[in-house]
């Protein structure tokens, strides 16, 4: 008899489950408590809820069985050994995890990483689904899973769904670095609310939607219509910021117990007892700022501002990430660096640093903080640092100072500590000296400042906030979108129109870029295929009888780095609306002298030369008027771009424009979405594929286009022949069919090559 899944009002989706699965030399496997800061808040929060936890189990493998500790549910996923190597140490820590942290070390950025990412996101997303009671509450949490909340939206409307970052979210110019920003924000944004550190993070998130997709934002809130949904489906997100916190009653208590007190006595002693002892404790990571710390204390030892045995600094490193090639070289410098103060510095039986390169229970942490007379937290970027709020919660004698960097983001709580620039290597020696010199009644009124913070806004306070902020968010959509009859007319109508299509002998398959292939951004030059977008072109042109071409306004340069196709990719770029053409080198190719030879400014006679240098200027002298208007250069036009800019200033902008291109004979007006192009040489898309569909003796040709300017393809082509035409979004039309957006561009073209293949095999057979 098969036993039914339970379900559960509250389920928290994290990377890792609260326990690891480890298994020893012998093959003996025991469970074991996770590292990290988010399972070490979240354990508290959790304890006495009936709830569900949806994570990874640390090793590789099938998942494990569902089981329960500690009275919650635990639901593990699994993960292979190539999934581990490629969504986690791969796209979440050495693709997003540099982007979200300032790029100390340079991001890595492979398609592959990014597949696996989507593919294990979409695990969670199933296993959610799976434990989530009817109205649930999904909590999803951190950088490995943002794609989750729109899959899990997809899959289950009907639960209310929250995620929170804990680390730090980037500014539009880093995040927009990644290919897949577009996806990474959409899947964010099927949530209801969105949680941050810090209130910067939050704007940057609501940037990244502003200046990058083109959103609406307003005080805190973002709204939008997902992809391919009806406009009526609009919805609105909220983001702010929701600090987490530590378990303060917890470790205070923990902190007081003789046990602790009479360990700290001891760690002194095993010390050689220091007038001074500074403690760093942090996860071996670039992003927590141990080199510069090794610095700026080696300084001070040359300085002879300290001296060992009196000084001594004790830095713990947590193992972390020891398979990522950053991390391993990370802690081959420390090493040895730790090595050289020592040799230079050391004295017999009092180290000038004692470094330890492991993992202590609770415990232990607690007397190495009482223990600890200056605690340096001093990263170069960090979400919040729990550090930092863990020894202020474990000295409950007052003593003790806390040196943090502005950086961190428990600065913006913890004002009353020693405040460093950890990139300022003589301003931290300063700070440190500071935090050491100070007289212990300003030391003690600091520290019950800290702790008063910490101890009012807990953890259990931020998890109260969160879940209340969640539950107030902007209201959910209750069932299922109905897809309607005219949509599945439509959806129908396509599936046949393509089978045809996909049945002829010989055809061309091309389709525009931007709208069509790569959804609109505000910036051109940051334009990027949809995933899976020049993939699927790919596949097409792998298939005999298949050319395939991309279609742009965008000059021949700029297409092929956009794209990514050279030659030896087999797919025909057009450039400049037809103006320009690099053959893909395919078989298909009969007569290449009825495609139009390649233009560029330089083959320009000497008066189309002179008509577009007096158009540039005229339209430049337009920009001057207008600054947040764009101009783009192209071979044979320039174009004028009003995207993102405000409604009047474009409407203006463009009547301008459209007065230039009236005023010069033999200089061609060609308007589209938010563009007027003026351009000396005649040219248009719809004679560009004609001309391939010859050149290829081609039996039919079908374009996806989205502007004003693929309305010229559309009406050149012929249906009564089998050419079929295809819309992609709103707008007046004369394509026989219509899509709403470039991911539905991907799924047609995906069904033209399955139906393709099933062509040929029933040909072959």
């Amino acid at each position: 008899m098969t036993v039914a899944t339970p379900t559960f009002d509250l389920v928290v989706a994290a990377n890792r489950l609260p326990l690891d699965h480890v298994v020893d030399a012998s093959g003996e496997s025991t469970w074991r408590r996770s590292p990290g800061g988010l399972v070490t808040a979240m354990e508290s929060v959790m304890a006495g809820r009936d709830a569900a936890w949806v994570g990874w189990a640390g090793g590789p493998g099938p998942a494990l069985e569902p089981f329960r500790d500690e009275g919650i549910y635990l639901r593990p996923v699994g993960l292979s050994p190539t999934e581990i190597q490629e969504y986690y140490e791969g796209f979440s820590n050495d693709t997003l995890w540099p982007i979200y942290h300032d790029v100390i070390v340079p991001a890595t950025f492979h398609r592959n990483w990014w597949n696996t990412y989507r593919t294990i996101n979409h695990r969670f997303a199933m296993a959610i689904a799976e434990v989530a009671a009817p109205g649930a509450t999904v909590w999803v949490h951190d950088y490995q899973l943002q794609l989750v909340p729109a899959m899990v939206r997809s899959i289950r409307p009907d639960v209310r769904i929250g995620w929170f970052n804990h680390i730090p979210f980037p500014p539009v110019e880093l995040f927009s670095q990644l290919p897949w920003r577009r996806a990474l924000v959409e899947g964010l944004l099927g949530a209801d609310f969105l949680g941050f550190q810090r209130a910067d993070d939050a704007q940057n998130f609501l940037r990244c939607c502003r200046r990058l997709l083109g959103m609406t934002t307003k005080a805190g809130t973002v709204t939008f219509t997902p992809p391919g949904e009806d406009p009526a489906a609009r919805r609105t997100v909220r983001a702010s910021a929701i600090p987490i916190s530590v378990d303060f009653r917890t470790l205070d208590e923990l902190a007081r117990t003789p046990e602790v007190i009479a360990r700290a006595a001891e760690i002194r002693a095993s010390l050689g007892n220091p007038k001074i002892l500074l403690l760093g404790i942090d996860r071996l990571d670039y992003t927590k700022g141990i080199r510069h710390r090794l610095k700026a204390y080696e300084e001070l030892l040359q300085d002879k501002a300290i001296t060992p045995p009196d000084v001594t600094l004790m830095q713990v490193a947590t193992p972390s990430r020891e398979r990522v090639d950053a991390y391993r070289h990370l802690r081959e410098e420390i090493e040895r660096t730790v090595g050289s103060i020592n040799g230079e510095y050391s004295d017999i039986g009092s180290p000038a640093v004692y470094y330890l390169y492991q993992t202590y229970p609770k415990s232990e942490m607690a007397a190495m903080f009482l223990a600890a007379d200056v605690m340096l937290v001093t990263p170069l970027r960090d979400g919040m640092n729990l550090i930092a709020k863990e020894y202020v919660a474990s000295r409950h004698d007052l003593g003790g100072a806390l040196v943090l960097s502005e950086f961190a983001g428990a600065w913006h709580e913890m004002h009353q500590a020693f405040i460093c620039n950890p990139h300022d290597i003589e301003g931290v020696k300063q700070t440190i000296m500071r935090a050491i010199t100070a007289p212990e009644d300003e030391r003690r009124r600091r520290m019950r400042a800290l702790r008063k913070r910490v101890a009012v806004h807990d953890v259990q306070r931020w998890a109260t906030r969160y879940l209340d902020a969640l539950a107030s968010a902007p209201a959910r959509q209750r069932g299922p979108t109905r897809v309607s009859d005219k949509e599945m007319r439509g959806a129908e109508q396509a599936s046949i129109a393509i089978a045809a299509f996909a049945a002829r002998p010989r055809v061309v398959v091309a389709a525009d870029f931007d709208g069509t292939l790569s959804p609109f951004v505000l910036d051109p030059m940051q334009a990027r295929a949809v995933p899976g977008g020049l993939e699927v072109l790919q596949a097409a042109a792998a298939l005999d009888g298949v050319t395939v071409a991309v279609v742009s306004g965008r000059d021949l340069a700029t297409l092929a780095t956009l794209t990514g196709f050279g030659p030896d990719d087999g797919i025909t770029l057009i450039g400049s609306h037809g103006a320009q053409v690099s053959l893909g080198e395919h078989a298909n190719l009969d007569d290449p002298a009825n495609i139009n030879p390649t233009r560029d400014a330089g083959l320009l006679d000497e008066d189309a030369t002179a008509r577009l240098r007096v158009v540039r200027g005229e339209l430049e002298a337009i920009r001057s008027r207008y600054p947040a208007v764009r101009l783009e250069d192209k071979p044979s036009a320039v174009a004028l771009h009003t995207r993102g800019v405000e409604p009047s200033v474009a409407a203006a902008a463009t009547t301008a424009a459209l007065e230039v291109g009236e005023r010069h004979p033999g200089v061609h007006v060609m308007p589209g979405k938010n563009v007027v192009e003026l351009t000396v040489l005649e040219a248009n898309k719809g004679n560009a594929v004609i001309n391939l569909a010859r050149a290829t003796s081609s039996d039919a040709t079908l374009y996806l286009g989205d502007d004003v300017t693929d309305e010229a393809a559309f009406a050149a082509l012929d249906p009564a022949s089998g050419d079929l035409t295809v819309k992609v979004g709103d707008g007046e039309t004369v394509a026989a069919l219509r899509v709403p957006e470039p991911t539905s561009v991907v799924a047609l073209l995906e069904l033209f090559v399955d139906q393709r293949r099933v062509a040929q095999r029933r040909d072959q057979g």
